[in-house]
């Protein structure tokens, strides 16, 4: 259509179909601060500031706005119209890039989700540019009508349906109300459907089609044309909406407290409620209620934390036997002269004692293609899990658009702030209402890969892959403190707190929880990077690049460290303790301690082909794929992964990890295949890195109809494991394929208290676990049982100890000539036989601990095990 420019004179009477209430976006006075309101979005949130009630873009560059969550254009074939008043900051002096200020309308993502509007969407354009020229979609006035670089100008935009179509008409007013123009022209009614929001962006326009298309999905998910350059900054106030075609939605605010996170371990109560980017001048501490027989009850308050804007509760002595309701209380101006107060509510649970399963659902790679992820929060939802897992990469560099900005320091907060508030959106719903576990990956920090190497910096100078295969920190030590902080400062307090380099904090502990000792592990923090160790590898991004180098052979570096000292120490000392009528043990990390990948021959010296693999149909097959050397994964280093992998089978631990962007059950092997625990690697929300496992050659000992990559294996680092299950990616056929095609979805595990069985299931995102005709991945569930995570085909055995004095009592083996603990467990019943690795002499321990009724029995000799003999242990 053609843009018409009009000269008669805007009357004030709404058209018919426009309702006389108009709706205006209040904003304080005398508040300076970055967060603007409940109301309204900011794309990106480090660009924009609050100043004295004017929304102000303090930062140049493509695709700037604020998005306003609270009204939305309906399709429903009735009028609307807004304006806005718009200018420069008084700092900024001469001429303005080439770029435009004004509204988009019909804002929309692909996920049909507001949220995924606000931070996704794209609409229709209609403003001004800042050479003054008015334009309406792809149709910009020839002639400019005012300098909007100079003069405070009120945009209003007013679209009256005609047919099909809708009939747009622009006027620009100067700041004494007097009209300098107006423009009109047609659009597809498909196009004023949505969220609106208000632009303020470097460049030319973006050309529309006249009909919608599907947002485009950047590589990594950077949105293109979003680069940060230019002096095009405007503030707009006075934001006025007004027409029936808007429908109100106030319950879509958000903040200023966002969401919360709990663990309840030990009797110890931690909540962390995380809050915006709140003012000076903005309340500073927030209060924790708990309510009783309908009546609330402070119980804990907590100042904000400058960095990380969070607010941590700590409450001690929590013995609750029922599911209580709790509320975080804040209060803040967000319009006229007093402050606001508001209330976040949710549940804490009682810890289910009661329970004969306890259901764990885990989460891995939560890049935004898909956000807010609804059909992953229905299904867990329906699964009702006791505790939520997410193993890492909450956020990844690209979500929300934008890219990364790491400089200056207060910048570089906000910018990590606004992805991670992404993550609370989405599964805010299940946080508030059950315990949780967040620990922090590599992407998490702005690492593509990262080997800690106990806190240290990267070597100055170096940036990209090649500081971090030196190893250490790209950020500041401020900056992953307060991402550490965001995830894990709701975790049980450290078990050994003393912070790593640099001043960096830790945070690997316990959780026990229903009688299910967690162990939280950082396996990447104290990790060391190859670089250093390896120089004859010339390693790039954890792999070998000369060819003749065989890190399986020569790769086992002397010195090197996976866990740490402090973590190993942990680790032996969590797998004796089972206090507190502990009956499993779970090891909660990053990975798993094993490469469970492939690439065909001749590209696996690198990663690279990894996001341009092509997609299989179900049935296919690789012809040449490989083992790969993946120094990211935990099956580097060897020694040290050995060590981890013996620690956790002397407490019969069960694992559970992500980061691998494949869904898979292994069990380790330390000196033998399945003499080690089984770990579960869970499947990514969403896949940006679909890697494979279809080795050549078939698995040895590998059940007759499991598929051919079943069985026994050695990993490219000659580390022993069986496979059991691998969710490769596969073709569904579904749009968009970058989301349905690689493998993408969740884990849920289960843990009978009866029978000691865990049973690990694998989802497809595009899945209803509440239609009883949907399927997991191909190969589970996955069953086994607590008895399997330790050597279960030793040759050498104990005496079958008898406990009828006592059920369920704890048994611990020690070998005489060592002195070393080779396991400890709570067995089921009354009986249990032993079993050891090589003959000798063994005291076993038997009971409870901590009580009168814990004794040592020294001198069991191993025998073999088709003998049987019998022990009778009496406590008096």
């Amino acid at each position: 259509m053609k843009l018409i420019r009009l000269l008669t004179i805007f009357l004030l009477i709404p058209p018919a179909g426009i309702a006389l209430d108009v709706y205006q976006v209040i904003l304080p006075q005398k508040v300076n601060r970055t967060w603007i309101s409940p109301e309204i979005w900011a794309n990106p949130m480090q660009d924009w500031v609050l100043n004295n009630g004017k929304m102000t873009c303090v930062a140049g560059g493509g695709g700037r706005n604020l998005f306003l969550l609270t009204r939305e254009l309906k399709d429903n074939g009735r009028s609307f119209r807004m304006s806005v008043m718009a200018g420069r900051p008084e700092a900024d002096k001469g001429p303005v890039d080439p770029g435009w200020i004004g509204f988009i309308l019909g804002v929309q993502g692909d996920f049909n989700d507001y949220r995924d509007d606000a931070v996704r969407g794209e609409g229709f354009p209609v403003g001004i540019t800042t050479d003054g020229r008015m334009f309406i979609g792809n149709h910009i006035d020839s002639k400019a009508v005012i300098d909007p670089g100079k003069e405070v100008v009120r945009l209003t935009c007013e679209a009256v349906p005609e047919g099909q179509v809708y009939r747009i008409v622009l006027m620009v007013k100067d700041r004494k109300g007097h009209e300098l123009g107006r423009v009109s022209s047609s659009v597809h009614s498909g196009w004023l459907v949505g969220g609106v929001a208000l632009s303020c962006s470097h460049g030319i326009v973006r050309e529309v089609t006249e009909i919608r298309g599907n947002v485009a999905y950047g590589n990594w998910g950077l949105k293109p044309g979003t680069e940060r350059k230019g002096n095009v900054r405007f503030w707009f106030s006075e934001w006025l909406i007004d027409g029936e075609k808007f429908e109100s939605h106030p319950e879509r605010a958000f903040g200023p407290i966002l969401f919360c996170q709990y663990s309840l371990s030990k009797k110890v109560l931690k909540l962390t409620a995380q809050m915006t980017p709140v003012g000076k001048t903005d309340g500073q501490v927030a209060i924790l209620e708990i309510s009783r027989a309908g009546l609330w009850k402070e119980i804990a308050e907590a100042p904000i934390d400058s960095a990380s804007r969070t607010a941590t509760f700590r409450v001690s002595g929590w013995e609750e036997k029922k599911d209580l309701q709790y509320r975080v209380r804040y209060s803040c101006r967000v319009s006229g002269k007093k402050s606001s107060e508001f209330r976040y509510t949710g549940t804490i649970r009682h810890e289910p004692w009661e329970k004969e399963e306890i259901v764990i659902a885990a989460f891995t790679g939560n890049n935004d293609l898909g956000f807010p992820n609804t059909d992953i929060v229905r299904s867990v939802g329906f699964h009702d899990p006791d505790l939520l897992f997410f193993s890492g990469d909450q956020i990844y560099e690209g979500v929300g658009g934008y890219g990364i900005q790491t400089e200056p320091l207060d910048k570089a907060l906000l910018d990590y702030l606004r992805k991670w508030y992404l993550y609370g959106w989405a599964y805010g719903d299940l946080l508030k209402d059950r315990p949780s576990v967040a620990i922090p990956d590599d992407h998490d920090v702005y690492h593509g890969n990262l080997w800690g190497a106990g806190g240290i910096a990267t070597p100055k100078g170096l940036s990209g892959a090649a500081a971090q295969d030196q190893g250490g920190y790209k950020m500041d030590p401020v900056w992953v403190n307060m991402v550490q902080r965001t995830q894990t400062s709701h975790l049980p307090d450290p078990a050994d707190p003393a912070p790593a380099a640099q001043g960096i904090g830790v945070y690997f502990t316990e959780l026990r929880y229903a009688g299910i000792s967690f162990a939280i592990l950082e396996d990447r923090k104290f990790k060391s990077a190859p670089g250093p160790l390896l120089p004859a590898a010339k390693v790039y991004n954890g792999f070998a690049t000369n060819t003749a180098f065989n890190p399986a052979e020569n790769g086992n570096a002397p010195g090197a460290s996976l866990l740490g000292a402090r973590q190993e120490a942990f680790l032996d000392q969590w797998t004796n303790d089972w206090t507190d009528k502990t009956w499993m043990k779970v090891v909660l990390s990053q990975t798993i301690f094993a490469n469970v990948a492939t690439l065909p021959v001749g590209e696996s010296n690198s990663d690279a082909a990894v996001p341009k693999l092509r997609i299989m149909k179900t049935g296919e097959y690789p012809e040449n794929d490989t083992v790969v050397q993946d120094m990211d994964s935990n099956g580097w280093p060897q020694g040290p992964r050995k060590r981890a992998v013996s620690l956790m089978r002397k407490g019969y631990a069960f694992h559970i990890a992500g980061d691998q962007h494949l869904g898979s059950v292994i069990q380790y092997g330390a000196d033998n295949w399945r003499d080690g625990g089984y770990a579960f690697c869970v499947p990514a929300i969403s896949n940006v890195w679909p890697r494979r496992w279809c080795p050549v050659e078939q698995g040895f000992a590998r059940f007759e109809l499991d598929p051919r990559y079943t069985g026994d294996y050695l990993d490219g680092f000659g580390n022993k494991m069986t496979v059991f299950a691998v969710s490769n990616p596969a073709f569904t056929g579904l749009e968009p394929s970058i989301l349905y095609d690689r493998a993408t979805g969740y884990g849920i595990v289960r843990l009978n208290r009866e029978t000691r069985d865990i049973t690990m299931e694998c989802w497809p995102r595009i899945s209803n676990p509440a239609d009883t005709s949907s399927r997991q991945y191909p190969g589970w569930p996955k069953v086994i049982n607590q008895m399997s995570n330790r050597n279960q085909y030793s040759n050498w055995v104990l005496p079958l100890i008898k406990v009828p004095e006592m059920k369920n009592s704890v048994i611990q083996v020690v070998s005489e000539q060592t002195g070393q603990v080779e396991f400890t467990m709570r067995i089921k019943g009354n009986a249990f036989m032993p079993q050891v690795d090589k003959p000798g002499k063994y005291t076993i321990w038997v009971g409870e601990p901590g009580s009168d009724r814990w004794i040592g029995i020294p001198g069991f000799a191993a025998i073999p095990s088709h003998i049987t003999q019998e022990y009778v242990v009496r406590f008096n």
